[in-house]
């Protein structure tokens, strides 16, 4: 079943979905519906993964503590720097 509707779509909107039109040949009716359905089925499914940072060791020097600012600049910079 269709539902004829009409719809604002913003200039860089239309832009997108002429330039699908011209690749595939394809009628500007059936890439809207194929556009939609895409970004429908895509906020349904989570498509976006949270973003996740995997530790990696830093390859410090041993007895490098990183909890004390001032001793690690004395020991990279040396005290006279201060």
């Amino acid at each position: 079943m269709s539902q004829r509707t009409t719809i604002t779509l913003e200039d860089d909107v239309v832009a997108q979905l002429r330039a699908e039109v011209q690749r595939t040949g394809r009628p500007f009716e059936v890439v809207v519906n194929d556009a939609l359905r895409t970004g429908l089925d895509e906020r349904t499914r989570g498509a976006v993964e949270p973003f996740r940072v995997e530790a990696r060791p830093l390859g410090l020097r041993k007895g490098v503590r990183l909890d004390d600012i001032s001793e690690l600049l004395d020991q990279v910079d040396g005290a006279d720097e201060r």
